[in-house]
């Protein structure tokens, strides 16, 4: 049986998705810390910029998730989405 996604809902799969590069985000945390508390003057400034990179990822992922979400939804109006071949399969025990 083939289907086809056809719509993406914009909001909500974009809520996921800041969620998800905000988790992502954490990785520049964890080297961040170690610049603001050892390094120099320099490396001060851009572990501050690594610590909130969290926050940056989620907002920029957020605002082009809607973009992309909103033109995957124009386009597979015009074109057709994605498709997917989706199969039943007994559950096992």
């Amino acid at each position: 049986m083939k289907k086809q996604l056809v719509r993406i809902s914009i909001l909500q799969s974009s809520k996921i998705m800041t969620a998800m590069y905000v988790l992502l985000g954490f990785i520049y945390t964890l080297i961040g810390i170690p610049m603001v508390m050892f390094g120099s003057k320099q490396l001060h400034i851009i572990g501050f910029v690594y610590i909130f990179m969290p926050v940056v990822m989620g907002i920029l992922g957020f605002i082009f998730f809607v973009i992309f979400s909103a033109l995957y939804n124009f386009l597979a109006k015009l074109l057709g989405g994605f498709e997917v071949e989706v199969k039943d399969s007994e559950p096992e025990v």
